[in-house]
């Protein structure tokens, strides 16, 4: 690293000598001020949110869609349209919140989910992803968890839609959860 030259007396007296009956520039009346942008918004993920409340009937929940659920790779709410799940499945909206139930018991599972979800909608959060895994450490590796919290999800009327998280998001072991927003 060099060190910084400092001018002997000599070369000080040479340069005020160079300089000497200079008049200094006048300086501008006004001063140019350009005021910062502003940060960028995320104006599709709103538009799409918003769309997605717009498209959405809350209809009653029926038996035969509870059973149909079973083991099912997604969910969309009655009266929905199907352009909301396949936004959901595509990444369209953003995770803005998760929970991992890895290690929970069934009950601590539920518990867990219904405190998740309930602090997700009073907080805004509308793309939440619930990490339940994929059962390798259940007896005989079936998992536990994974078509109940798919049965949890579906009866809730603050959710909209849920798919399996794409493989780098926890694929099978994952939900992607887009939950209605709170109105309050």
């Amino acid at each position: 690293m060099s060190q910084r030259h400092q001018p002997t007396p000599e070369e000080l007296a040479a340069f005020y000598a160079a300089v000497d009956g200079a008049i200094p520039l006048r300086t501008p009346e006004r001063v140019a001020f350009e005021p910062p942008k502003p940060s960028p918004r995320p104006r599709q993920r709103e538009l799409d949110e918003a769309a997605a409340i717009t498209e959405s009937l809350y209809g009653p929940f029926e038996i035969d869609d509870l059973l149909a659920i079973g083991d099912a790779d997604s969910f969309l709410r009655t009266g929905l349209s199907r352009t909301v799940l396949r936004d959901l499945r595509r990444g369209r909206w953003s995770i803005q919140n998760h929970t991992d139930l890895h290690g929970l018991n069934r009950h601590e599972a539920h518990e867990e989910v219904s405190r998740f979800l309930a602090e997700s909608i009073s907080t805004g959060k509308r793309c939440v992803r619930i990490v339940h895994g994929r059962g390798y450490g259940s007896p005989g590796r079936e998992g536990i968890l994974r078509p109940l919290v798919k049965s949890w999800l579906s009866r809730r009327k603050d959710v909209l839609a849920f798919c399996h998280a794409p493989s780098c998001d926890g694929g099978e072991g994952a939900l992607w959860v887009l939950l209605k927003a709170d109105k309050a």
